[in-house]
């Protein structure tokens, strides 16, 4: 299947379909995060369990408000400190998702790419009215991400289609906090130090 632009993979979104998009990571995988038809196509495309939830991408903190996101100290700090960056947030967010999105609760995993194919994607979904996009790996349940063009090219097969632009970066992957409560945990450490990350929220940019 050849490569689309920002505007057909957008098409193919918004009509239930599956994306694969390069970040500064690895290749994610993007749906509609408000359809559960097309929830259910990428479960089943990756082989993904019903009870684990899916994360979503973002353009950043003016995407906050169609997601009713509860915005902590630490998640706007987290966020102006590392975003765009690997570092998903994870907030409660109020806005009506597909099921198995949120985790208990209602938080919410929140990705903010850096890598210019990620952001266009989120930036013309949030301007056509389109998701929010999920930006959950390209990859099967437990085999590792894709983190080459050509590994998600031999992957991807017929129901995802990439889109088209530089490669992702082979970064490590996000680091993940949970911004949700009082006190923010660290719920993987990734790209971004658990040492970082705790001066972040001191004040202070490691």
């Amino acid at each position: 299947m050849r490569a689309l632009g920002a505007e057909a993979a957008l098409d193919r979104i918004a009509a239930g379909g599956l994306v694969g998009f390069p970040t500064e990571t690895s290749w994610g995988l993007g749906a509609d995060a408000r359809s559960d038809d097309a929830l259910a196509r990428l479960r089943r495309w990756k082989g993904r369990d019903a009870d684990k939830p899916i994360s979503l991408l973002v353009t950043g903190e003016a995407d906050l408000a169609r997601l009713g996101a509860e915005w902590t100290p630490a998640a706007r700090r987290l966020a102006r400190a590392f975003w765009p960056g690997p570092l998903t947030l994870v907030v409660r967010c109020g806005a009506r998702l597909a099921e198995g999105i949120a985790g208990p609760g209602g938080a919410v995993g929140l990705r903010c790419s850096p890598h210019p194919v990620a952001a266009a994607l989120a930036a013309l979904a949030l301007r056509r009215g389109v998701g929010p996009l999920t930006a959950t790996s390209l990859n099967r349940s437990g085999e590792r991400a894709c983190d080459t063009r050509a590994d998600a090219e031999a992957l991807a097969g017929d129901e995802v289609a990439l889109v088209a632009g530089p490669d992702a970066g082979a970064a490590p992957a996000s680091s993940v906090v949970d911004a949700s409560g009082a006190e923010p945990i660290v719920l993987r450490e990734g790209a971004v130090s658990g040492e970082a990350i705790r001066a972040a929220l001191a004040g202070a940019r490691a």
